[in-house]
């Protein structure tokens, strides 16, 4: 029946189709507003869908809007890596799975791509500020459960991340998504998340760094085409990332960070020249010759 539905309508369709499964619930104002369209169409909007998939969303008149029933299915099929893109940049319009524009544009293969419905339940955890039990697997014990406080998905360039309060070591840390497994929303007691669990808590996470990004001193011989990749301003990229995110953003362009520019190799054609700016930061191992003297 959907190869029959005008797209316009499919398009709020899929809207209807992404809050559920992505908030969890959605007011009939939420497609009025972002589509322009009126009361007695928005209606009609969630008439269809509840006729096309009637198992997924149940009208409770006291909050008046719509929720995500327990026997949800998705209608369409949201692309992971297109969404979690539209995801990081605030940009939650579902479109990718009625077929959104594509341009002429390539990128490298991903080589691991999370789970859409363990993104899902994550981001509704974060925004309703819920704990959630997982089964996740670590490099160094292997498979258990663990009770989270998650508030932020993250790109670290290589693969997503989870930042999340960790309930047993009683401290902020990442957490690979394709290493969880399974996703439960606390709504017990222990639901609700305390104060030092939240992400205005998370000290790595809102200390800011700057960073002084400069062409490799040894490895680079033509250092003026490194300024004009990065757009460097009298030889120098000045940037601030976030003390969680330092050693990630490092690691992936292979900056050097050693105090002499001593890594050798093609790939370090970036030098940080300001390296004391890393003291007290956690999360350095991966950060290119930090631990070099």
């Amino acid at each position: 029946m959907l190869d029959t539905i005008s797209y316009p309508r499919k398009q709020r369709l899929a809207y209807i189709d992404f809050c559920l499964l992505f908030k969890g619930s959605i007011y009939r104002n939420d497609l009025i507003e972002r589509f322009g369209v009126g009361l007695s169409a928005g209606s009609r909007d969630f008439s269809l869908y509840k006729s096309l998939a009637p198992q997924n969303l149940e009208y409770d008149t006291a909050e008046k809007r719509y929720f995500q029933t327990e026997h949800f299915e998705p209608l369409f099929e949201h692309d992971a890596k297109r969404t979690l893109v539209k995801l990081a940049h605030d940009i939650s319009d579902g479109f990718d799975a009625i077929g959104d524009v594509h341009f002429p544009v390539a990128s490298p293969s991903n080589l691991n791509v999370p789970n859409i419905f363990i993104i899902a339940k994550l981001v509704q955890a974060i925004l309703a500020r819920k704990a959630v039990s997982v089964h996740y697997t670590s490099l160094s014990s292997g498979k258990g459960e663990r009770e989270l406080v998650p508030h932020s998905i993250v790109d670290n360039g290589l693969r997503w991340h989870l930042r999340a309060y960790d309930r047993k070591s009683e401290s902020f840390r990442d957490f690979v998504l394709t290493r969880i497994h399974s996703v439960h929303i606390h709504e017990n007691m222990n639901a609700e998340s305390a104060d030092y669990e939240e992400q205005d808590s998370d000290h790595e996470w809102q200390r800011m760094i700057p960073l002084q990004l400069v062409p490799h001193p040894y490895n680079v011989k033509h250092s003026k085409a490194i300024e004009m990749d990065y757009g460097m301003q009298k030889g120098v990229l000045n940037i601030e990332v976030r003390a969680a995110m330092a050693g990630y953003l490092l690691r992936r362009w292979n900056v050097d960070c050693t105090e002499e520019g001593s890594l050798v190799g093609a790939e370090y054609q970036l030098w940080l020249r300001n390296r004391v700016s890393l003291m007290n930061t956690s999360n350095l191992a991966i950060a290119p010759g930090y631990g070099v003297n």
